[in-house]
C-alpha cells in the first residue's frame, strides 16, 4: 500500500451496517440512507466532510461503471458515516478520457475512471494492452487484483506524484465490429477501424492490412453511422453498453487484448483526507474492481447472444485464426520487446501467474 502524508489515526466505535442501494447515470448519484435497523457508521468528530466526483466515459451499464455506483460510492458513503459523498458523472460528463486524466493530475476532478491516456509519458501503462498476454479472463483477473497491480501502481504514483492508482477493473477482452464482412483474418485487409490513442491498438490495426484512425470512444457511435469509420475494436460488452449493434453489422470475437481500466485519484485530495477515510477510499476501490471483473466475466456469454439477437454476424476466433493474427502482428510485438526493457521481465511475470 503506498505511503500517505497526512494521516492521523481514527478510531471508529460500533457496528457498520451496510444498506443495499445505490442508483447510477449520467447526472451525479446519490444513495439514499440508511434507516430503519439499518445505521451506517458515524464519522468521528475530527474528520471534516467531501464531497468528490468521480468521472468515466461508459453507460452505467458497463460493469465498471456499475461497480462504481453499487460497490464503491455506496461502500464509501455508508463507511465513512456520510463524510464522504461520491458523485458519479457516467458517459463522458465531465470529458473524454483524456480530460478525465488531466482533470484528476489538476485537481479538478477527484477520481476517474480511465485507460492508458498516460502510455506515452509512462510506457509501462502498455502492459494493460499488451497483445494476447492472458490465458483467458480468469487469468487477466488474478494479475490485476494481485501483487503485480499493487507493483505497477506504486511506479504509476513515482512517475505521477500528482495521482494514486487505486485499483484495476475490466474494460473488456476486445473484439473487432464492421459494417463490411469481418469474419475471418483475410477480410481485415484495406478496411478502416477507429482505435484508440495507443501505439499498441493502432499497430495491430495496421499489421492486419487495415488502417487505424483515432477517435474519443464519445464521438464513435457518430462516426461508424456516417462511415467516417467502417468498425472498432471494443468488447462485446461495450458494443452493447454503447449500442453499436445498431450502426454495425459484423462481430469478430478475437479478444486479442484483455484490456484494464484503473481508478486513478488525485493525491491533494487523498492526502486532506484522514487516515481512516483514504483506508475506506482504498477498500471500496478495490472490492469495485474485483465485484467489476466478476460481473463482466459473467456477461460475456450474454452480450454474444444479445449482440446475435440483434441480428449481428458473430464470429468466434479459432486456434488457427488467433495463430494467423500472431503471426501477422509479431512486427509490433518485436518493436513492443524492443523499446521497452522493462516488457520482458513483467510479461513473464504475468505469463506465469497461476
Amino acid at each position: 500500500m503506498l505511503s500517505l502524508k497526512k494521516a492521523a489515526l481514527i478510531a471508529l466505535s460500533g457496528a457498520i451496517l451496510i444498506s443495499t442501494t445505490a442508483c447510477g447515470g449520467s447526472a451525479p448519484s446519490s444513495t439514499p440512507a440508511a434507516s430503519g435497523a439499518e445505521s451506517a457508521a458515524a464519522p468521528a468528530a475530527d474528520e471534516q466532510s467531501f464531497t468528490l466526483k468521480i468521472g468515466d466515459n461508459w453507460a452505467d451499464t458497463h460493469p465498471m461503471a456499475a461497480a462504481i455506483d453499487n460497490v464503491f460510492k455506496k461502500q464509501v458513503e455508508e463507511k465513512s458515516g456520510g463524510s464522504l459523498k461520491i458523485d458519479v458523472y457516467h458517459n463522458g460528463a465531465l470529458g473524454a478520457e483524456g480530460e478525465l486524466w488531466d482533470g484528476v493530475r489538476n485537481g479538478s476532478i477527484e477520481f476517474a475512471i480511465v485507460g492508458t491516456p498516460m502510455n506515452q509519458e509512462f510506457p509501462t501503462m502498455l502492459i494493460s494492452d499488451w497483445p494476447f498476454l492472458y490465458r483467458d479472463l480468469e487469468h487477466a483477473k488474478k494479475v490485476w487484483t494481485g501483487s503485480i497491480a499493487d507493483e505497477v501502481s506504486e511506479s504509476f504514483h513515482e512517475k505521477f506524484p500528482e495521482a494514486y492508482m487505486l485499483g484495476w477493473g475490466p474494460n473488456s477482452a476486445r473484439t473487432f465490429t464492421s459494417n463490411k464482412p469481418l469474419t475471418s483474418v483475410a477480410e481485415f485487409a484495406g478496411q478502416k477501424f477507429r482505435m484508440p490513442s495507443n501505439p499498441i491498438h493502432v499497430g495491430i490495426a495496421e499489421n492486419l492490412g487495415a488502417s487505424a484512425q483515432v477517435i474519443p470512444l464519445n464521438e464513435l457511435f457518430s462516426a461508424l453511422e456516417t462511415g467516417i469509420v467502417d468498425g472498432q475494436d471494443n468488447g462485446m460488452v461495450t458494443v452493447r453498453s454503447q449500442g453499436f449493434e445498431s450502426v454495425q453489422k459484423y462481430l469478430y470475437e478475437t479478444n486479442h487484448i484483455i484490456a484494464t481500466l484503473e481508478i486513478v485519484a488525485n493525491t491533494d485530495m487523498m492526502d486532506k483526507l484522514s487516515a481512516n477515510q483514504q483506508q475506506i477510499i482504498r477498500d471500496a476501490a478495490q472490492a469495485a474492481s474485483e465485484q467489476a471483473w466478476d460481473d463482466y466475466i459473467a456477461s460475456v456469454d450474454v452480450d454474444r447472444e444479445y449482440l446475435e439477437s440483434a441480428g449481428m454476424t458473430v464470429t468466434k476466433c479459432t486456434q488457427a485464426d488467433k495463430d494467423e493474427i500472431i503471426a501477422k502482428i509479431q512486427p509490433l510485438l518485436d518493436k513492443l520487446y524492443a523499446e521497452n526493457d522493462w516488457a520482458e521481465a513483467l510479461t513473464d511475470k504475468i505469463r506465469a501467474v497461476e
